[in-house]
Formats: C-alpha cells, structure tokens, sequence
C-alpha cells in the first residue's frame, strides 16, 4: 500500500485524516513541527493496527519538508496523497491596517512556499505510481478575503491559485488537487465541522475526484 503524508498533523483534524485513510490501507505520514506531539500520535495509531510514523518539519523552512517527506518516502513507500492542513499563525489574523510586510511575509512562506515546496517534491513520484491526489485545507478567508485576518486572506489567495491551477494542470494525470474550505472553528461533536466529518470529506475528494474546491457547510456569497 501507498502512504498519506499529513503535513500539520494534530489530535484534531490530522489524527481524524490519518485514522480514515489508515482504514483504507495507507501507511501514514505524520509531519508537524513537534516532533514530540507526532510521534506520541503515531505510536497511538500504531496501537490501533495502523502503520504510522511521526515526522518534524517547519512549513516556513522548506528543506525541513523536504528531508521529512524523504524520509517518509524510504521509511513507508511512495506518497500517493499529500495533505496540506496547518494551522495558520496568530500573527497571520492581523486586521489589515496592522498588518506589516514582516506578516505578510511569514504568511506567504507559511501557504505558499510551504505547499509548493511539498507538491514539487511529492510530484514525481505520484506520475511514478500513475495516480495521485494532493489535498489543501484552508479557512474562510481562502474564499472570500476578510479585512479582520488580512495575512491569511492575501497568502491564502495565493494558495488557491496555486492549487487551482494544479488541479486544472493535472487532471489528464490522474492527479487529483482539491481544496476543502472550513468556514469556521473544527469542533467535535458538530455536524458539520467534526474532525471525523471533515476526515470523511477528505476521503471522498480522493476516491471521488469531483470537483476542486468543497465547503465543509455552505457559504453565503461564494
């Protein structure tokens, strides 16, 4: 079987990705910049039947997402899925008019260097095994830019690009790129926003290959 890597794996939303893909089979990726909070998360996979292995790497440093996807990549096989999903920072949801080009930077680093730098080195080998699907995970403001959280409207702007172009570029590969928009807050328990639900969307865009961009609930507007 082929390997999920999890980039900003966390109890949340990534242990929920991580233990729906693993049911289908995946060998499981786990990347975030604690290398304490992914292998403690890994070892519990593990104890449930799962393959997994914790990785540590700073979306704002790409050669650290690099050697860690190198290292995934000889432990547990070819990445067949590369989810990109972390947090973004709190200096990131600065409104507009306080925000500095120090934000702006850090922010770009953080949802696009990080996300290119992943899909580049992942890309070869998914053309390798003929199939693929590289899945990006963003809030609201990827949808419709917010003046409150200014960094992330204008870096997320430049993810969604990004990923919308790979997704128009890589369909006739069997490549599949997509782009799930949580509106708000991942809560347990919510019918909507449940890390479960949310894992279960994910799933789907991968064996469905619909279309590129889904909403978590709807969102007036857009």
């Amino acid at each position: 079987m082929t390997t999920i890597a999890l980039i900003g794996a966390g109890r949340g939303l990534g242990a929920a990705v991580a233990r729906r893909f693993g049911a289908e089979g995946f060998d499981l990726a786990l990347i975030s910049r604690s290398i304490e909070r992914v292998e403690t998360l890994a070892a519990e996979l593990r104890d449930e039947g799962l393959t997994a292995r914790g990785y540590a790497a700073n979306v704002r440093e790409p050669q650290t997402i690099v050697s860690a996807l190198d290292e995934a990549t000889q432990d547990l096989g070819p990445i067949e899925v590369l989810a990109y999903a972390p947090l973004p920072q709190k200096e990131f949801l600065r409104p507009v008019l306080e925000t500095t080009v120090e934000d702006l930077r850090a922010a770009v680093e953080f949802s696009i260097y990080g996300p290119v730098t992943a899909v580049h080195h992942v890309l070869q080998g998914m053309r390798y095994l003929g199939r693929g699907s590289i899945l990006f995970v963003n809030g609201s403001s990827a949808a419709r830019p917010s003046a409150g959280v200014a960094g992330t409207s204008i870096a997320f702007a430049g993810e969604s690009a990004y990923a919308r172009m790979l997704h128009d570029t890589l369909t006739t590969e069997s490549i599949h790129v997509g782009q799930l928009i949580i509106p708000s807050a991942i809560t347990p328990g919510h019918p909507t926003h449940d890390p479960g639900v949310l894992a279960e969307k994910l799933w789907t865009m991968h064996a469905s290959r619909g279309e590129f961009r889904v909403f978590a609930e709807p969102m007036a507007g857009v």
